[in-house]
């Protein structure tokens, strides 16, 4: 039975307390993980301060070099998970297994998690927003003609992650380049992401006291949030709720990111619904910057009708299928319990399930594995419970507004792709301290740029500027 440990100070630590993280398919037991207790955890935690000093040993411009060469190694190498070896192959199969995501979606994940490593220094000059890097080395230097200085709020970033989607490690591998150890706890069934990167970085020079892996319960999630000097938490509102006014801990929950067509464009609808359904469908809708919204003032149910018929074209395929691109839910409850909910919503008046219409039932059973088929919904107000709702499958609403209600009505969006050439609409999106990210014109939501970043600035979340003067040499 493959095993992964704990990495206690990046060293392997087998735990009496193991859980069985079971095959989607069969439910049989696919890999046992050693568990991190709360005590264990904030022991280890007592010596962060030698971790981070391991990493201030190296310049920011030689764990750049580390990172880059450790993007190779994560998509080509052989790496240690626990007491074996994986390929590259063994990580998108033994990923598959336990989430059910198919093995193209793996791919274009790992993707996206080597192109942070392999492009830090672009992601750095955006978080930064083109500081210059030796600053972070000597603690102080001139920007703009300025002398500035920063130091490091903490000598730790804690991680709990989810098992939604790999890609979502890509927000936190840059705390590394930036000299900060990391505190990482798996996500139940994506076990192996957080591990194999953990593994590439360490392969690549940077010293293996960097890294805590702690699987956990909600205890040990706990002690690692709360003995961290600095947090990331990735989960829904429930689950992150109870850390929203916490100034340390960064939250990536629901995003509600949504397409919204100006009243300028609306009847030229067609020419965007590329755009709309590549935003609702790509990684298999899995993501918070997936569209879960399309709002519109008008023709709401035309448009409704059309993403109906090209996504109800997605169907369960088997993990292997190159043209896979709808992931089962690794426990069947969850997607009952959410179809039930979306149900619901639908008994109140004014919403109707476009998709349905087209191919029947939601809830799906096929070849063991338990899916929730792509779903549109037309909505009439932007009031009714379905407007604003987010779910992990392909699932949107098209929601019908008065030019004049926008943007105020559509309430918190990690991404708005803002299609519309209307000054004033543009103008009152870019001053909206509701709209995170902000496209303007046809770019889909789930399309990023390295010197973007999204949902919070790591940079400014792990580092503080200090006023600064020194005098002249006299």
């Amino acid at each position: 039975m493959l095993h992964i440990p704990i990495l206690r100070k990046g060293n392997p630590y087998k735990s009496i307390d193991v859980q069985r993280v079971p095959h989607f398919k069969t439910r049989e037991t696919y890999v046992e993980v050693s568990q991190a207790n709360a005590g264990l955890i904030r022991r280890d935690l007592l010596e962060l301060d030698k971790a981070q000093a391991t990493l201030a040993a190296f310049s920011t411009e030689q764990l750049i070099a580390m990172c880059r060469q450790a993007a190779d190694y994560f998509m080509n190498d052989t790496l240690p998970v626990g007491d074996e070896s994986q390929t590259t192959d063994d990580y998108v199969r033994q990923l598959s297994s336990t989430s059910g995501m198919p093995h193209v979606l793996v791919r274009k994940n790992m993707a996206k998690i080597s192109g942070v490593m392999a492009e830090m220094k672009s992601v750095l000059d955006g978080l930064t927003r083109g500081l210059d890097l030796k600053i972070l080395d000597d603690g102080f230097g001139t920007h703009e003609g300025h002398a500035v200085s920063f130091f490091p709020r903490t000598n730790s970033l804690g991680v709990i992650l989810p098992s939604n989607s790999p890609g979502v490690h890509s927000l936190w591998i840059p705390a590394i380049a930036m000299k900060v150890p990391l505190v990482l706890k798996p996500g139940s069934s994506e076990p192996w992401s957080p591990y194999r990167i953990a593994q590439a970085l360490i392969k690549a020079g940077v010293p293996k006291e960097a890294f805590g892996y702690y699987a956990a319960d909600h205890g040990g999630a706990g002690a690692i949030l709360q003995n961290c000097g600095r947090g990331m938490f990735f989960g829904d509102s429930s689950t992150v709720g109870k850390y929203a006014s916490d100034p340390r801990i960064e939250l990536h929950g629901t995003g509600y990111s949504k397409v919204v067509l100006g009243d300028d464009v609306a009847d030229d609808w067609e020419k965007y619904l590329d755009v709309m359904v590549a935003s609702i469908t790509e990684n298999g809708g899995r993501s918070c910057i997936n569209a879960s919204g399309v709002w519109v003032t008008r023709h709401g149910k035309e448009i409704a009708q059309a993403i109906a018929e090209r996504v109800t074209k997605i169907v369960p395929r088997d993990a292997e299928d190159p043209e896979a691109l709808l992931a089962p839910f690794a426990n069947p409850t969850v997607a009952e319990r959410i179809s039930k909910i979306v149900d619901s919503g639908l008994r109140e008046s004014g919403a109707t399930d476009m998709t349905e219409q087209v191919r029947g039932s939601r809830l799906v059973e096929w070849e063991g594995g338990t899916y929730l088929l792509p779903t549109i919904v037309h909505v009439e107000s932007h009031q009714h419970p379905l407007a604003n709702r987010e779910f992990l499958f392909p699932f949107a609403s098209v929601v019908e507004v008065k030019p004049e209600e926008l943007p105020e009505a559509m309430g918190p969006s990690l991404v708005v792709t803002a299609i519309t050439n209307d000054q004033k609409l543009i103008n009152k999106m870019v001053a909206s301290p509701h709209v995170d990210r902000l496209n303007i014109g046809p770019i889909p939501t789930m399309k990023i740029a390295w010197d973007q970043p999204h949902e919070g600035n790591l940079f400014e979340h792990l580092y503080a500027r200090r006023a600064f003067q020194r005098a002249t040499a006299a």
